[in-house]
């Protein structure tokens, strides 16, 4: 008989500690039937968190659009697939992606908070059976003069750049932005995509009663233990000492666990694969368990460790990196652990799939958890939270037309929003691979897909000051602005994950934010043919540490997946040539409210959002992307922050090649040259290039030529001054 002490009985207070409320408390001794042991608990809270049940919203989620002839997977896995066409050979080809949050942890360490990140999201998509083409990210970091904000951005720049160029992924795109609302709480949000056989997709419902569950990968250590509940709270004082939940990554190590998974998936071995992200082995098994209608049974001292007397709340809970659990067919322990041995990785059998609907964990021969896995699935708790409709932000005031727009232009491509990112970008191997046709800069990243001519275009936005203006109509450009950079570049837009960043859900305005983006979100989804095939949503996100504001704006960070047929057709926003003709495309009323030129220039953050049409989006993006197909369009580029001459400077930066523009003479300067009205690009044509079957508003505005940006009427920039203010935000940044 065995030795090994049992767990503690649990209690209210150790509940509380744990994140349950009284209510989930007395939820859980009801359902069981007795008190849970200390174990039973961790596992419980961990189940029962924000991080990994989204008890606070998934009765909204299912607003999302999912479903598309194209949708091999929707949400539900550990990351959405969808079909991009063949190989040469005709072959089905799958595009797997997903994005995901690690917030807390990159605040409270922004190295290997950010680079765990990277490390989890790359085995959500390779955990599906494709090989990481591409990572992207989207960053929101706080007010630039804030003491803390240049070690945020070294940190987490740091951390994403030192694991993907390690495991030898590019970082192909992203987005930042500084706002200090963000000054206690930045977000760190990464995006993976990968390319797979259509026809072998891996999933995780566990199956097969008596088969074995395998561990793979590193050992288990204490780094993480209670990270998906950290996730779920709020920030205080004492944030530093949250430090211990913080995960330590070793990019080296997944490297190899990629190659042997690969290796493993190309057999007919593996019957169910889960990553071991949040909550552990504590969240695999029971995800697994639970989407297979089975039980399961672990005994934990078989765990792999590389510290000693980790009991088994520890083996549980831990978050340690590189890790997966399997279930394999019967008889095939043998073969995969050969392949995984020979790769340096840990392997070891720790339990069996039953038929007891129930999570069984033992410790050298004793039971030390014992649950029926209805309770950590169906049963959990779902909350419909009390919400308030966010109150509409007043008209704008009338706003003083520019006296200086020259002046105003080199005021905002300086600015944090819009200045250069080439420091970060050259912190990241963005070439790895050697597949990489569109680099960080273009409206949308390109990848190559090997034995094909396809191109895969990828994305990251959302726009903050918009969606904390009009939730609804915030959440309804985040998604028509990705549509755009995808178009822009000649891809048609084929699907979408999410990381929806908010503050508390208890919160009822903060409620009222979530579900007024995620039905903007769908409606334009719905609207525009995106489904929505994978996402991660991250609350909580506010805090009292670091004097900085309570919560984040609403921050619904939008990845979306577009394929190009052919990706030498493919656009980019570089001018070409002197002596081509520059049109706009799209309806332009001069929209200043929430503009950033009002932000930058007037020192106002008023006024509502623009309006989106997407109608008129879709219309002008199909339209886009045929003048690319038809090599009509020579240079391409979506409006979006900062307004048409800030985006005409962006080309004009770009192919080093200066522009002659007439502005509007029916609006004001400032709303002609920064208004960010909503469904429009930027294209240059050569002279005489017919563009009379346009389906939305379009205007010749000038040419390509000289070496400045110059208005009839307001004067020229040069481009060695653009290019100097552009440039200039990042260097000066990081070295304070």
């Amino acid at each position: 008989m065995s030795t090994a002490p049992r767990p503690a009985a649990a209690d209210a207070r150790l509940a509380i500690e744990h994140g349950l409320s009284a209510e989930e408390w007395a939820h859980l001794l009801g359902r069981l039937g007795r008190t849970p042991n200390l174990v039973e608990l961790g596992i419980v809270s961990a189940l029962w968190s924000e991080h990994c049940s989204y008890k606070s919203t998934r009765l909204h989620l299912r607003r999302f659009p999912s479903n598309a002839p194209w949708v091999i997977q929707g949400p539900g896995e550990n990351a959405g697939a969808i079909a991009i066409g063949t190989d040469r050979a005709g072959r089905p080809l799958a595009a797997v992606f997903k994005m995901e949050s690690h917030n807390h942890p990159s605040f409270i360490e922004p190295t290997q908070g950010a680079a765990t990140g990277v490390g989890g999201i790359l085995r959500d998509v390779f955990t599906m059976g494709a090989r990481p083409v591409a990572l992207l990210n989207a960053l929101s970091f706080g007010a630039p003069d804030h003491p803390l904000t240049p070690r945020f951005v070294r940190g987490v720049v740091q951390g994403i750049g030192g694991y993907g160029n390690c495991v030898g992924v590019p970082t192909v795109g992203g987005e930042i932005r500084f706002d200090a609302r963000y000054n206690g709480n930045i977000l760190v949000n990464a995006m993976c995509v990968g390319i797979a056989p259509a026809e072998r997709i891996f999933r995780s419902a566990a199956a097969g009663v008596g088969n074995p569950v395998v561990y793979v990968g590193a050992r288990t250590g204490r780094d993480g233990i209670h990270g998906a509940t950290m996730a779920s709270a709020e920030f205080d004082e004492d944030a530093e000492a949250k430090r211990p939940t913080v995960q330590v990554g070793d990019p080296f190590l997944e490297k190899l666990l990629i190659e042997a998974c690969l290796e493993l998936m190309a057999t007919d071995a593996i019957v169910a694969i889960q990553d071991m992200g949040a909550a552990g082995l504590a969240s695999s098994s029971v995800e697994m368990a639970l989407k297979g209608g089975v039980g399961i049974r672990l005994d934990l001292e078989r765990v792999p460790v590389r510290e000693r007397d980790l009991g088994p709340y520890e083996l549980m809970l831990s978050e340690s990196q590189e890790r997966m659990l399997m279930v394999l067919k019967p008889g095939r322990e043998a073969e995969a652990e050969a392949i995984f041995r020979r790769w340096g990785l840990e392997f070891a059998v720790v339990g069996r799939i039953t038929d007891t609907g129930r999570l069984q964990c033992f410790f050298h021969g004793a039971p030390v958890a014992d649950l029926p896995l209805a309770l950590l699935g169906e049963d959990a708790p779902v909350y419909d939270r009390p919400r308030a409709e966010p109150p509409p932000p007043p008209p704008l005031r009338p706003v003083a037309d520019t006296t200086d727009l020259m002046g105003d232009l080199l005021r905002l491509v300086g600015s944090a929003d819009l200045s250069s990112r080439r420091w970060v970008w050259e912190q990241y191997d963005h070439m790895v691979g050697a597949d990489t046709v569109l680099r960080p800069g273009a409206d949308a990243a390109l990848v190559r897909v090997h034995g094909t001519d396809l191109g895969l275009a990828l994305t990251t936005d959302c726009t903050p000051r918009y969606c904390a203006a009009n939730p609804r109509e915030g959440g309804r450009q985040a998604v028509a602005e990705a549509f755009r950079n995808l178009s822009a570049v000649g891809a048609t837009p084929l699907g979408l994950t999410d990381c929806l960043n908010f503050a508390s859900p208890t919160n009822p305005l903060v409620m009222g934010q979530i579900v007024g983006c995620i039905d903007g979100m769908a409606e334009a989804c719905r609207a525009l043919d995106l489904p929505v095939v994978s996402g991660n949503v991250s609350l909580y996100n506010e805090s009292r540490a670091t004097g900085g504001g309570l919560a984040i704006p609403p921050t619904p960070s939008v990845g979306a997946v577009g394929v190009i047929d052919d990706w030498r057709l493919a656009a980019t926003p570089a001018f070409k040539a002197p002596g081509e003709e520059i049109w706009l495309v799209g309806l332009t009323q001069g929209h200043l409210g929430r503009s950033l030129w009002l932000k930058e220039c007037r020192g106002e953050d008023e006024g509502p959002p623009p309006p989106v049409d997407l109608d008129a989006e879709r219309r002008a993006g199909e339209w886009v992307r045929r003048l690319i197909h038809e090599g009509r369009a020579t240079a391409v580029h979506d409006v979006s922050d900062g307004g048409l001459l800030v985006a005409v400077a962006e080309m004009a930066l770009a192919g080093g090649l200066g522009a002659r523009l007439t502005p509007d003479p029916a609006l004001p300067a400032a709303a002609w040259a920064f208004g960010e009205d909503q469904g429009r690009y930027v294209l240059t044509v050569r002279p005489g290039t017919r563009l009379n079957d346009a389906p939305v508003p379009i205007r010749r505005i000038g040419t390509t030529g000289g070496d400045a940006v110059a208005v009839a009427g307001h004067g020229a920039c040069p481009l060695q001054r653009l290019r100097a203010a552009h440039e200039g935000f990042f260097p000066t940044l990081v070295t304070r």
